[in-house]
C-alpha cells in the first residue's frame, strides 16, 4: 500500500483495489452486472468492517475474502448453485463453419472437465487465469501468496491437464 494512505481510507482503497475485486467476483459468476453489485457489497462492508482489518493479511487479500463470503451468501441465499455455462465463456465467432465452431466447443469442454478434477489450489488458480483474466501477480494476491508461486502453481496444472487430455484421445 502506498506510504501515503493509511489502511482505513477507503476511498484510497476502493480506487485501488476495486477493479482488483470486480474481476475476481467476474471470474466466479462470469455476470457482468452481478460481479459490479456484488464488488459494491463488498466495499460496503469493508467500509463497515475496516477497524477490524488487522493486517496479517494483504488488503487485496482481505477484500477477496470478504468479495468471496458475499458471493457464497448470495449463492446460497438465490439458490444460484448451477454452474456458469463454460461453452458461453469463449464466444467464436472467427469459426469458419459450424463443425470447427462444435468441435472448439467440445474441446474447451474437455479441458474444463479437465480442470474440474484438478485439486485447489490449482484448479483456482487455473481459472482466474483463462477466465478471469488476472495476472499472476494478482493471482497471487487473491491466495496470500507471490506471483512466481502462482506461476509455478499455474505451470504444474497445466502439466497435469495435458497428461489428461492425452489419455482422453
Amino acid at each position: 500500500m502506498h506510504k501515503r494512505c493509511k489502511d482505513t481510507d477507503i476511498g484510497f482503497i476502493y480506487q485501488e483495489y476495486a477493479n482488483l475485486v470486480y474481476r475476481f467476483l467476474y471470474s466466479h459468476t462470469r455476470d457482468a452486472e452481478w460481479s459490479e453489485e456484488l464488488m459494491q457489497e463488498t466495499f460496503l462492508r469493508a467500509t463497515a468492517s475496516i477497524s477490524r482489518y488487522d493486517g496479517s493479511c494483504k488488503l487485496s487479500v482481505w477484500l477477496c475474502q470478504i468479495a468471496k463470503h458475499i458471493l457464497y451468501q448470495e449463492l446460497r441465499r438465490k439458490k444460484h448453485m448451477e454452474a456458469v455455462e463454460l461453452n458461453d465463456c469463449f464466444p467464436d465467432s472467427s469459426a469458419p463453419d459450424g463443425e470447427t465452431s462444435v468441435l472448439k466447443k467440445e474441446s474447451r469442454l474437455e479441458l474444463y472437465r479437465a480442470v474440474h478434477h484438478l485439486n485447489e489450489p490449482e484448479r483456482g488458480v487455473v481459472l482466474y487465469r483463462i477466465t478471469g483474466e488476472l495476472s499472476f501477480r494478482e493471482i497471487g494476491e487473491i491466495y496470500g501468496k507471490s506471483e512466481n508461486w502462482s506461476r509455478t502453481v499455474f505451470y504444474r496444472a497445466k502439466q497435469k491437464l495435458r497428461k489428461e487430455l492425452n489419455t482422453y484421445e
